[in-house]
């Protein structure tokens, strides 16, 4: 797959005051990595460091940052091609900033009063201006890098103006000319931690006042306004229609598929500012778990912050995912299967839940987990009942992208050389609730009733030729998992036209004596090859 432009969108920088710090950094901070520590064999913490998100694409994918002393200017004034290998940031706050203004005649008093709403004024932000300049932004890096279509990726905020380009800009002509729509210039949608459902606060009245009054345009996060600015034909402000269905955190598959769409959420709320205490658990600080998705789209959950120096964008979990989501060749998705058709076996007071972890070979971070400890287990009861998808019961479990590995050049040629394996970690545990409390009569807190962790491999035939999975519980593995260089057991795949290949893996005996699996439980394996990206000529 040829590598498309990316633009990158921040996020909310708050008020006047914010946005002039914004303003000073000349990557917007897609540019910032984190330092961190493990222990080491002596039992002595070691460094390990992120290099941030944009040095690790022009490293590892051959990307440019073009700027030239002015990026968009250099975007706009030439017109010898560039490559499509590039990085573009969004500087939408700029033209509201007012450190690049000169500066105001003002007396003492009228210096006191800009002193103090700097820091509650956003100096007339729009985000619908924010997504008409995106779109023009896009257009122009099509025309000069040749490109079919670009890759957004988008922090906070950042989603929603690109959102807002796609539903709404997209599908708003002017003077009377069509734009482009969204699916013609947008490949793929990657978000860190965007509101795709607006911002809950723990208080109603302060949920009341950020929806009436808005303070430095915060009001761009409340749900019941976000129609007015994602709805053709429609002005900011403008409430749903009662009863209508309209659901913010869906995209209409006829404006972009959501298969397309990729949201990296935060599970950890410790590590953000004070916005945390006004949030709660269940967020990265600032953004609730179950509003940090768009309906049907790939996601991965991170035990990581909104922002920050634990934050979600200058993190290795969140490049990883952005990497493989942009440029792996394979998807693979790993789904219940088997269960029980009603939870009518089941004690209406036992809630059965999963924690679930994936991680990658060769990778320092977990890829996705969901954790009771980060308040977002896998509430099996949900599964069971076939629940709508959520934040609580996806289907599937869990769904990553791989690079399918090239054989090495001269040498022998190893499994660890040619297959691409992971591994889900499950653990499945039941809590007792009895009027409206935990019962922990008969309870053993932090000792699951099973657990076990399924390796996968996937790649070619040992001969080098085909393709193949092989699984293997590691329960049933003999020394370490390394030892082990190719799984012991074929997953029979069935093969579609659409170059998609699917199988079943059983559970464990033990899993399957639990009353939540029953003896049907299994794992559903799902991979697929990644279409290649498609040109679209513009109209006319």
């Amino acid at each position: 797959m040829d590598a498309l432009p990316i633009v990158y969108v921040r996020g909310y920088a708050g008020p006047s005051s914010q946005i002039d710090v914004t303003v000073d950094d000349p990557f917007y901070g897609f540019n910032e990595g984190a330092t961190h520590v493990r222990v080491g064999g002596d039992g002595d913490p070691m460094f390990y460091q992120f290099e941030g998100p944009l040095l690790r694409l022009m490293t590892e994918h051959g990307y440019q940052f073009l700027v030239r002393g002015d990026q968009r200017r250099f975007l706009e004034s030439g017109t010898e091609p560039l490559t499509p290998k590039s990085v573009w940031v969004h500087r939408y706050y700029d033209e509201v900033a007012t450190t690049f203004a000169a500066p105001k005649k003002r007396n003492f008093l009228e210096g006191i009063v800009d002193a103090i709403t700097s820091h509650v004024d956003d100096n007339g932000f729009d985000i619908e201006r924010a997504a008409a300049e995106l779109y023009d932004l896009v257009i122009r890096v099509l025309e000069r890098t040749g490109a079919p279509k670009v890759n957004l990726v988008a922090h906070s905020m950042g989603g929603l103006v690109a959102r807002c380009m796609m539903q709404k800009v997209c599908e708003t002509p002017v003077d009377g000319t069509p734009r482009r729509h969204a699916r013609d210039i947008v490949a793929k949608l990657f978000t860190y931690g965007t509101p795709h459902g607006g911002i809950q606060l723990v208080l109603g009245a302060a949920n009341w006042a950020m929806d009436a009054f808005g303070p430095a345009g915060s009001d761009v996060f409340s749900p019941s306004k976000m129609y007015g600015y994602l709805t053709p034909g429609k002005n900011f402000g403008d409430r749903a229609p009662a009863g209508d269905g309209w659901d913010p955190q869906r995209i209409p598959p006829e404006i972009f598929d959501a298969d397309d769409v990729f949201c990296l959420i935060g599970t950890d709320p410790n590590d953000y500012t004070l916005a945390r205490v006004a949030v709660g658990p269940r967020s990265d600080g600032l953004v609730l778990i179950e509003h940090a998705y768009v309906r049907g789209a790939h996601r991965a959950y991170v035990y990581k912050s909104h922002s920050g120096r634990y934050g979600e964008v200058n993190s290795e979990e969140g490049y990883q995912n952005l990497s493989r989501f942009l440029f792996g060749s394979w998807m693979a998705a790993i789904a219940f299967a088997g269960l029980p058709s009603s939870t009518e076996g089941l004690d209406p007071e036992d809630a059965w839940q999963a924690d679930m972890g994936l991680s990658i070979r060769g990778l320092p971070i977990v890829m996705s987990e969901q954790q009771a400890a980060h308040w977002c287990p896998i509430q099996l009861n949900a599964e069971i009942r076939h629940e709508k998808d959520s934040v609580d019961a996806p289907i599937p479990i869990v769904r990553t992208f791989l690079f399918a590995k090239e054989p090495p050049v001269g040498g022998a040629r190893t499994d660890a050389e040619l297959l691409s394996r992971y591994a889900l970690r499950l653990r499945v545990y039941k809590l007792t609730e009895n009027n409206g409390g935990f019962d922990f009569a008969d309870h053993l807190e932090q000792i699951s009733d099973w657990s076990d962790t399924l390796i996968v491999d996937i790649g070619p035939e040992e001969d080098g030729s085909g393709f193949g999975a092989w699984t293997c519980w590691n329960s049933r593995l003999v020394g370490p998992i390394e030892a082990t260089p190719r799984m012991p057991d074929r997953l029979q795949l069935t093969g579609r036209d659409d170059g998609t290949f699917t199988g079943t893996v059983p559970l464990p005996d033990v899993a399957r004596g639990l009353p939540v699996f029953g003896a049907d439980a299994s794992l559903a394996v799902t991979v697929a090859r990644r279409a290649p990206v498609v040109a679209v000529p513009a109209a006319g």
